[in-house]
């Protein structure tokens, strides 16, 4: 009975949001520019499915975003947003214990269409490019540390990388919320050398973000 009392009131509450943000102006002709931060959980994969295994980490994104509508129900809405992804592993090695973290740095231009089929709620999909700004490494052992900052001037290394990003964002006016799931489409690695693995960033991002 508690549970059902809770899940009532829950229910009652968001109903309620919706209905008086349903009762405002509907701003879907307007545009709209906005700042925007959070958080992303980010992995890594190997695209051609060889033995890879890695955790997800957390990392900040935070940017601004500015849609531009071309009818009630459909706009464009660009993107731009510094962006942490990474990911995180242990194991042995000669016997000892260890953890290793890279976290990589990237300005992520995304271009969605915006499909508005009400004015509290958006979908969004669209490309993205991504550029690598830095990568650290830090590597943790039972004996010893080593962390290692990297500015990458490597022509083999590929800094610019495109992506694949789509999601949803909910309007409590003047506050959105944004969920996004994005991947890439291109290898990082530019030659295909075990120097430079074919590893891929995949990614959940979660923001708050307020118009301006």
């Amino acid at each position: 009975m508690k549970k059902f009392l809770v899940v009532s009131m829950v229910t009652l509450f968001v109903v309620n949001i919706v209905g008086a943000q349903g009762s405002k102006s509907d701003n879907r002709n307007e545009v709209q520019f906005g700042l925007k931060a959070g958080i992303n959980r980010s992995n890594m994969y190997d695209s051609k499915t060889q033995d890879f295994s890695a955790d997800a980490k957390f990392g900040f994104a935070g940017g601004a975003f500015l849609t531009l509508p071309i009818g009630k129900f459909i706009g464009i809405q660009p993107e731009v947003l510094y962006s942490q992804k990474g990911f995180k592993g242990s194991g042995i090695l000669l016997g000892q214990s260890y953890n290793f973290t890279r976290t990589t740095n990237y300005i992520d231009v995304p271009l969605f269409l915006a499909i508005k089929p009400i004015s509290t709620v958006t979908i969004l999909v669209g490309p993205q490019f991504s550029y690598l700004l830095s990568q650290q490494d830090n590597f943790v052992t039972t004996a010893y540390s080593n962390n290692q900052q990297k500015e990458f001037n490597n022509d083999n290394l590929r800094k610019n990388v495109l992506c694949f990003v789509g999601g949803l964002d909910f309007d409590v006016n003047p506050v959105i919320i944004g969920a996004r799931v994005g991947w890439d489409v291109q290898n990082n690695n530019g030659d295909g050398t075990s120097n430079t693995p074919r590893y891929k960033n995949a990614w959940l991002q979660l923001t708050l973000g307020v118009r301006l």
